[in-house]
């Protein structure tokens, strides 16, 4: 039986981590030909090529920056140059803001932050589908955006992230309407995973992982405000949703949407959650 990429040729950004490695890695399981995994950190993309085992020679190590347009389009023109095409577009790579609230930082930090935050987060996004969409053009392929709870919610981060998801979600909208219907444009609003998603360099978070906080919160249970009280936490079990949006046999008549999969967290609230009982 055959992937639902069969044949298919993705570039992720934000690829050597994380959901994007997770992701990258399904992909190939489900029959890419090809999939250009790009980030800052080299080492760190060559670390996925192992990790793909028998399929490392259909698995693209990019460096570069998504605030960068030079670096971004070298990144499409080498993938295309590597496998002849281009059919799925990731926008992932991202950074986040650790929760940091209006009131527990000043308007210089506040500042500071937003600026990295959504040079990355959102100019990133932008700046990738900008250069890649002629590609996408071509294949009548599609882009799936890695969101966040924080796109629908409050508490999924403080308020410069929060703000980056929603400015990501209304990207799929836009873009959605203006590539169709050449090229279909969703996203997969994700809930915390354990990965090294670090923060903003300029708020001195550059070295710390979003890991490290579920690793401090273990003992409380990290899921408990989920309604899906077991929804995994790992990046490799919420690949799903990027398989069905990416697929053209499965998933040809949707674009603008967002698929929540994000363990519930819509359902009951943060704090409702928390405190509720257990059926």
């Amino acid at each position: 039986m055959t992937g639902w990429l069969e044949g298919d040729v993705a570039l992720v950004t934000g690829g050597g981590s994380g959901i994007g490695r997770a992701v990258a890695l399904r992909f190939l399981r489900e029959g890419a030909a090809g999939v250009a995994v790009f980030g800052r950190d080299l080492d760190r993309l060559r670390t996925v090529a192992e990790a793909a085992g028998h399929d490392a020679s259909r698995l693209l190590p990019v460096p570069g920056d998504v605030r960068s347009v030079d670096d971004l389009q070298e990144a499409v023109a080498t993938t295309v140059a590597r496998f002849g095409r281009l059919d799925v577009l990731v926008p992932n790579a991202g950074i986040w803001d650790f929760n940091r609230s209006i009131s527990g930082t000043t308007p210089q930090e506040i500042s500071a932050i937003y600026d990295e935050l959504f040079d990355i987060n959102v100019k990133g996004y932008l700046l990738t589908v900008s250069v890649a969409w002629p590609e996408l053009v071509k294949t009548r392929g599609s882009i799936v955006m890695t969101l966040s709870n924080a796109a629908f919610y409050p508490a999924g981060g403080g308020p410069v992230y929060t703000a980056a998801k929603h400015a990501a979600r209304g990207l799929v909208t836009q873009l959605a309407y203006e590539l169709a219907p050449k090229v279909r444009v969703n996203g997969v609003a994700i809930g915390g995973l354990r990965t090294d998603l670090r923060g903003p360099a300029s708020a001195g978070l550059a070295g710390r992982s979003i890991e490290q906080s579920f690793a401090r919160r273990e003992g409380t249970g990290p899921n408990m405000w989920l309604p899906l009280h077991d929804a995994s936490t790992d990046p490799d079990d919420s690949t799903g949703p990027y398989v069905l949006l990416a697929s053209r046999r499965e998933a040809g008549v949707i674009t603008g949407a967002v698929l929540n999969a994000d363990g519930g967290i819509g359902v009951r609230g943060f704090a409702t959650a928390a405190g509720g009982d257990d059926l």
